[in-house]
């Protein structure tokens, strides 16, 4: 079974995510800042991660453009999942090595379906 690294600070949208990916058959892990991702990473190897940009200590951006750029997790596919929804910020997010841009409120149904293919690559 796949699981999933939820980077989120906010726990409504913990909770929302987290559901929406159990229903989907993955499990998941839970970080509420960057670091602590960072730190599971060293003992965790996701299949896939959602990530908030708006988090306590570094941001998501930065968090992204870390674990892209270390080699042990760049081939873990990143989805961005942030209030932040404007062109720029989709680009920027991008930019940092995010597989994939979604913004909140998030499509349900869209946010299973793009993790289980990001997963499937």
């Amino acid at each position: 079974m796949a699981t999933a690294l939820v980077v989120e600070d906010s726990l409504t949208d913990v909770q929302v995510l987290s559901s929406c990916l159990q229903q989907g058959g993955i499990n998941v892990l839970i970080a509420q800042s960057g670091e602590e991702a960072l730190a599971k990473l060293s003992s965790h190897k996701p299949d896939i991660i959602v990530l908030d940009v708006v988090l306590p200590g570094c941001s998501g951006f930065e968090v992204c453009r870390e674990i892209k750029n270390a080699a042990e997790t760049s081939s873990i596919p990143v989805v961005i999942c942030s209030t932040k929804g404007g062109e720029m910020d989709k680009f920027w997010g991008m930019k940092q090595g995010a597989n994939a841009y979604l913004a909140k409120p998030i499509d349900q149904e869209e946010f299973v379906r793009t993790v289980k293919q990001l997963i499937k690559r």
